[in-house]
């Protein structure tokens, strides 16, 4: 047998002398590009609404920009009069496209569109019609902003099509999904944002925090915050594990603090993941304070506080008509004034409370509150091992203990348990 190889047709490998190759779209043949036209001029030929819409795009992009049409739309008047553009209120003429960069015509009319496009070729300055994209030698794409980023895509000549997957991919972008991380190559500004991270469900962090998350170079993590978003990080994000347990604080707030200042102070973007909100009973008020004192620019991102969710979770509402207008937020450790806790008429919730459960509600009974308000541990909110128990003051700290409630734990005291009862009813 002949091992000589056979000689194949430009394009084709070996195997794969049958496969169809894909055919060239119109899209496949275009160049995309970003252009600056930062005081270059551009016109506009047209001043109804899809001439408006250019021109107000073009003004974005600080273009020097010329308005050609008899009359003009209310949008279109509105940008004349706040002077982004200027209005020749005239028809057409083919002097308007002398030292051009860009030319977009929206007027309705075939026979001009077609001139100013004909004309427009001629003097080499480049055509966009709204009219016929097919016969249209530039294409303006669906177009999204975040930031510093722009989305652009075109779809095959199908403009529904390019909005939808413009918007597809500007969704991701806005909840975190994916990156948005400068690749630096030089000393630039870092900043520390304080970020809020609900009760430990990836679902309950906000868009803004997932954003900052996925753009971060470091991430400062508590125990309690959504640890499983640490998972999308690139590789080489550097990620800092300060998280504190019960009487065991292995990195002291003054170091977490020393740690955001240094990493922003170096250049980079610095995310403190936390659990719940920053500033209730997180210490994030400490941790602003002294990227303040430093210099060092910080956002706050607010969170969904645990003192509010983890009792929806199980059913618990801290304020119902009825039955109480008010809720208060405790620190569950020692120190409190536990007469003010026992003549409240609202809810109280107690974070961080789990160990002192017992004191707690003998404090509360010895300070004149009812022995029988109704009281429930809610352990693990959102997560895995969610679990409540409910009681009263009288027995609640033996019912926790019968089941080993542990941290992290919310406590709840007061009318609003009994709802939770109500709810698990069939």
């Amino acid at each position: 047998m002949d091992s000589t190889p056979r000689s194949l047709p430009v394009g084709k490998t070996p195997g794969r002398e049958s496969a169809e190759q894909p055919q060239p779209t119109d899209d496949h043949r275009r160049y995309p590009l970003l252009l600056d036209l930062a005081g270059k001029r551009a016109v506009v030929v047209g001043g109804g609404p899809v001439a408006a819409r250019r021109a107000e795009a073009l003004a974005d992009a600080a273009a020097d920009l010329v308005v050609v049409a008899p009359a003009v739309c209310e949008p279109m008047a509105e940008l004349i009069s706040a002077g982004r553009v200027h209005w020749q209120p005239r028809q057409y003429r083919s002097t308007d496209l002398d030292g051009a960069w860009l030319v977009h015509t929206a007027t309705g009319d075939r026979s001009v569109d077609d001139a100013v496009a004909a004309e427009a070729e001629a003097a080499r300055v480049w055509c966009v019609r709204a009219d016929d994209a097919s016969a249209s030698p530039a294409w303006t794409p669906a177009v999204a902003r975040l930031g510093d980023v722009v989305i652009a895509v075109s779809g095959g000549g199908d403009p529904g099509r390019a909005r939808a997957l413009r918007n597809a991919v500007q969704a991701a972008l806005e909840n975190g999904e994916l990156p948005l991380r400068h690749v630096r190559t030089g000393q630039t500004a870092g900043s520390v944002a304080l970020v809020g991270g609900g009760p430990g469900d990836p679902g309950l962090i906000t868009t803004r925090g997932r954003q900052l998350l996925a753009g971060a170079d470091v991430v400062v993590v508590d125990r309690l915050g959504p640890r499983s978003l640490l998972d999308e990080l690139d590789d080489d994000v550097v990620v800092i594990d300060v998280g504190k347990t019960p009487g065991h604080h292995p990195v002291p707030q003054d170091e977490i603090n020393r740690l955001l200042v240094e990493h922003a102070q170096a250049g980079h973007r610095v995310v403190r993941l936390k659990g719940g909100d920053p500033f209730v009973l997180g210490r994030g008020g400490e941790e602003a304070l002294a990227c303040h004192e430093a210099g060092v620019p910080f956002e706050v991102v607010p969170g969904v506080t645990s003192a509010v969710s983890v009792p929806a979770a199980a059913g618990i509402p801290v304020t119902h008509r009825g039955i109480c207008k008010q809720f208060t937020v405790v620190s569950g450790h020692e120190g409190l004034d536990w007469p003010s806790l026992a003549a409240s008429e609202g809810t109280l919730v107690f974070l961080m409370g789990v160990s002192l459960l017992a004191d707690t509600a003998t404090n509360l009974v010895n300070a004149g509150m009812d022995a029988s308000t109704p009281a429930a541990v809610v352990e693990d909110g959102y997560g895995p091992r969610q679990r409540l128990t409910t009681g009263t003051l009288a027995d609640i700290a033996q019912r926790a203990a019968a089941v080993g409630a542990k941290p992290p734990a919310v406590i709840v005291v007061g009318d609003v348990v009994n709802v939770a009862t109500e709810l698990s009813k069939p």
